[in-house]
């Protein structure tokens, strides 16, 4: 177990975007019955998801929440020294989204910026990375921004992943003060389940062709995708879940030297209802402590923890709190936190 600690670093503000097109899964019926829709939702509980329109990226999203968070904290952009973005849906391969974002966002040359490709353990590993940085010393203030445009990657016509995914932007600002406590991570990864998760084609291993673009039937059921869709294995995903998620938790908070009542929330990643509520189930955890907003949101993959944070929690972060957090997927990665937060300041919730 790779585990951080650090001391008097800590989140001193957070906001999320997203998009205001709604999409009512009831109703999203174009490719398949009304029955099939009905028993899909209801397994996996995401009633409603945003949708980002042609045209906006997952750094508009981030821009956005971003420009609120500046404005609401009422910090000078001059005092901010690094920009971490993390996402699978970044604007270009080349350069980094995070160096457009400095520039977007008018941030002073002095800024480093750098981006993190990775999934639904993306937001507690960049959180790290941006305390490693910090707690090395040179770094004032950071922005960690997490955004992705989901609803693009899955086929619409493949009903394993057609009702789950939606589009959502988040940033956070991090900075080092006297008043926050203890932080501790673990960080964790196991590449041999990198089939579980995955989209073939589109990237160098297997470049885009006309062949890769084009839609097949994929099972008995009629299902739909191209190779440049994303595809998931959902009972293995499930099993993975199930085996590594409590035992890595548990791990953790020995490590952290607590234990589940000292923990104010614990916010997972917004996988989908069912999956959540045997997590919690199997961890004897109480609902009161497990936020979730995969009802109205879906699972938004790194963005899930923090746009978990900012609907759910908003008002609820005065004063001294502990927050355990668990990113896991795609990977297969997964990585734990345990977070002290002082006075947390959340945004409202930007729609763009």
């Amino acid at each position: 177990m790779a585990t951080l600690s650090f001391n008097h670093i800590g989140i001193i503000g957070l906001c999320a975007a997203v998009p205001l097109n709604k999409i009512n899964n009831l109703k999203h019926t174009q490719n398949f019955s009304s029955e099939d829709v009905a028993e899909v939702v209801d397994k996996i509980g995401v009633e409603e998801r945003r949708f980002a329109p042609e045209g906006m990226c997952s750094s508009d999203l981030c821009y956005a929440a971003a420009e609120q968070l500046i404005t609401d904290l009422n910090i000078e952009k001059s005092e901010i020294d690094l920009v971490v973005f993390v996402s699978q849906t970044a604007d270009y391969r080349m350069p980094a989204t995070a160096i457009l974002l400095q520039n977007k966002l008018k941030l002073g040359k002095h800024t480093a910026a750098f981006d993190i490709g990775l999934g639904c353990s993306g937001f507690v590993y960049g959180l790290s990375i941006v305390y490693s940085l910090i707690n090395a010393g040179g770094f004032r203030n950071a922005l960690l921004l997490n955004g992705e445009t989901r609803s693009r990657v899955y086929s619409p016509k493949d009903r394993k992943t057609a009702f789950l995914f939606g589009d959502a932007g988040t940033a956070v600002l991090i900075s080092k003060h006297e008043k926050f406590g203890k932080s501790i991570f673990d960080l964790n990864s196991d590449g041999s389940l990198g089939d579980l998760i995955k989209m073939d084609h589109g990237g160098y291993r297997n470049p885009t062709t006309l062949e890769s673009l084009s839609e097949k039937v994929i099972d008995e059921h009629g299902n739909m995708r191209s190779g440049e869709h994303g595809y998931m294995n959902g009972p293995e995903v499930f099993n993975f879940v199930i085996r590594e998620i409590p035992r890595s938790v548990k791990n953790l908070l020995k490590q952290a030297e607590r234990d589940e009542s000292s923990i104010d929330y614990f916010v997972f990643h917004q996988a989908n209802t069912f999956m959540n509520n045997y997590l919690a189930e199997k961890m004897k955890l109480p609902k009161d402590k497990c936020p979730t907003n995969i009802k109205a949101f879906g699972n938004t993959s790194s963005v899930s923890i923090p746009l978990a944070i900012a609907t759910e929690l908003k008002n609820k972060l005065e004063g001294s709190k502990t927050l355990f957090l668990s990113g896991f997927g795609v990977g297969m990665s997964w990585a734990n936190a345990v977070v002290s937060f002082e006075d947390c300041q959340i945004s409202n919730l930007v729609e763009i």
